[in-house]
């Protein structure tokens, strides 16, 4: 079969993978699930993975076939399976999770102390067929489509993930700050819409971004070129600040707004990544607000997110690419020229 594969960390995101034939993915274990790939959605996070941000955080033996956000049909269960049976179409969740360690006794599967996460530790989804078990994969609702959805197999659930913990900071009336409306601020934007009822403002460079947070519930847009975000904020806000703020973008100009945008006793939620924190811990202490990480999210979150994708409370904007231009993608999410998310249909 054919698949996208990593041979060597580069910056050249033109050239950063090759297109294999490689042996298609057996059963070999009783709760194997082969899955035929319909979409695999495209992630800044793969672009860090060939750029090798992770190799230093998790052990990654090359060549690697990458892929993280996956859906498709299944084609062949081990003997053990029996949430799905050939000819079902699922979503499948990153991490492949041992059920037996303590996180995941307690649920906290994102924590699994034997987990193989695919696309990033282990083979992934930019492929004909992918391998994950049935500890993996949610049924899809009847007529959504799986190239569609894919996306929400990372994106999706990390921006659920951040919202849900946003939620439970803010009341009616508070604000919440969403900086970057792209493949995953516009995710969190609609899942923030959906479960409260505080004054969404929306933060991106970009005017094709701003205005797309315009149509996704956003209450306010700013734009931080022409715009002063700290001061913006403060008058939305009535001099409060934020309640909580989810920053998509992560970036050494992004986390050095929380002392100035955050609300006392505030969140600022690092889900985008590539810069640093360089605040004096007096900040933090006069201030009293807290920077939150947030890594995917639970395989419960998931099905709860695809829930509100089939009540269609959640939309995703997608534009959907062959297998052979998975170099054009990386390309162009590193040129900012995509709005919302990519998807590979292999």
């Amino acid at each position: 079969m054919r698949a996208a594969r990593l041979h060597e960390y580069t910056h050249d995101m033109s050239n950063g993978l090759s297109i294999d034939e490689v042996n298609a993915p057996q059963v070999a274990s009783g709760d194997d699930v082969i899955v035929d790939v319909e979409g695999a959605g495209w992630c800044q996070t793969d672009n860090h993975i060939i750029e090798g941000m992770w190799e230093q955080y998790v052990q990654q033996d090359l060549p690697m076939t990458l892929g993280h956000e996956n859906a498709g049909t299944v084609v062949e269960t081990g003997d053990d399976v029996d949430i799905v049976s050939e000819g079902d179409q699922v979503i499948c969740h990153p991490v492949q999770t041992c059920g037996t360690c303590r996180p995941c006794r307690q649920g906290e599967t994102m924590y699994c102390e034997n987990d193989a996460f695919n696309g990033l530790t282990t083979d992934g989804g930019f492929a004909d067929q992918l391998l994950t078990s049935d500890r993996s994969v949610i049924p899809l609702p009847e007529g959504v489509d799986p190239a569609d959805i894919a996306p929400h197999a990372d994106a999706g659930i990390t921006a659920y993930h951040a919202a849900k913990k946003a939620v439970d900071g803010l009341n009616p009336g508070d604000t919440a700050v969403v900086i970057g409306i792209g493949g995953l601020g516009h995710i969190g934007l609609q899942c923030l819409d959906a479960m409260c009822a505080a004054d969404l403002v929306a933060v991106d460079i970009k005017q094709s971004a701003r205005d797309l947070a315009d149509d996704l519930g956003a209450h306010h847009t700013i734009d931080p070129e022409s715009e002063d975000v700290a001061s913006e904020v403060e008058a939305i806000s009535d001099g409060v600040g934020a309640a909580q703020v989810l920053d998509f973008v992560g970036a050494d100009e992004t986390t050095a707004l929380a002392p100035d945008i955050c609300a006392a006793g505030g969140d600022h939620h690092i889900i985008g990544y590539g810069g640093h924190i360089h605040e004096p811990a007096q900040a933090l202490v006069n201030g009293e607000f807290a920077y939150q990480g947030n890594i995917v999210g639970q395989y419960t979150e998931l099905q709860e997110l695809v829930a509100l994708v089939d009540r269609g409370a959640v939309d995703l904007h997608t534009t959907q690419y062959g297998l052979d231009e998975v170099n054009t993608v990386a390309q162009k999410l590193e040129d900012r020229e995509i709005d919302g998310r990519a998807v590979i249909t292999p």
